[in-house]
């Protein structure tokens, strides 16, 4: 037996071939269909306007998103805030003026861009 490592020939273009990304296989990316929603950027207002004075926290930017998931994620908000709340054109809407606590429960849940804006 010997010790010494074997001698593998390669040709130039195999070797030329290996350095070429153009060549490389292709590697399969992890798409996340199903929490492609969590990456979509999202306002979180402040209103009193056309509410009689009532102060309302308004999540906009939420219009890509199924029902289902924006009643879910209402029905949360409203659970851990203890206010009441509704979802209307793709917008949720929870009264009160609890808009940081609304952004804090949205990190919670998974939302990555989230803004605050309005008053």
């Amino acid at each position: 037996m010997s010790d010494k490592p074997k001698v593998v020939k390669i040709s130039w273009e195999d070797l030329q071939n290996m350095g070429n990304p153009e060549n490389a296989p292709e590697v399969m990316e992890e798409q996340d269909d199903k929490n492609s929603y969590l990456k979509t950027p999202i306002k979180v207002h402040y209103e009193r306007k056309g509410r009689g004075g009532k102060e309302a926290v308004v999540i906009r930017g939420l219009e890509g998103i199924e029902e289902t998931i924006l009643e879910e994620t209402c029905k949360k908000i409203k659970s851990k805030l203890g206010v009441g709340g509704a979802v209307k054109e793709g917008e949720i809407i929870v009264q009160g003026n609890q808009r940081d606590k609304v952004v804090a429960i949205l990190s919670e849940l998974g939302f990555r861009q989230i803004k605050k804006a309005g008053g």
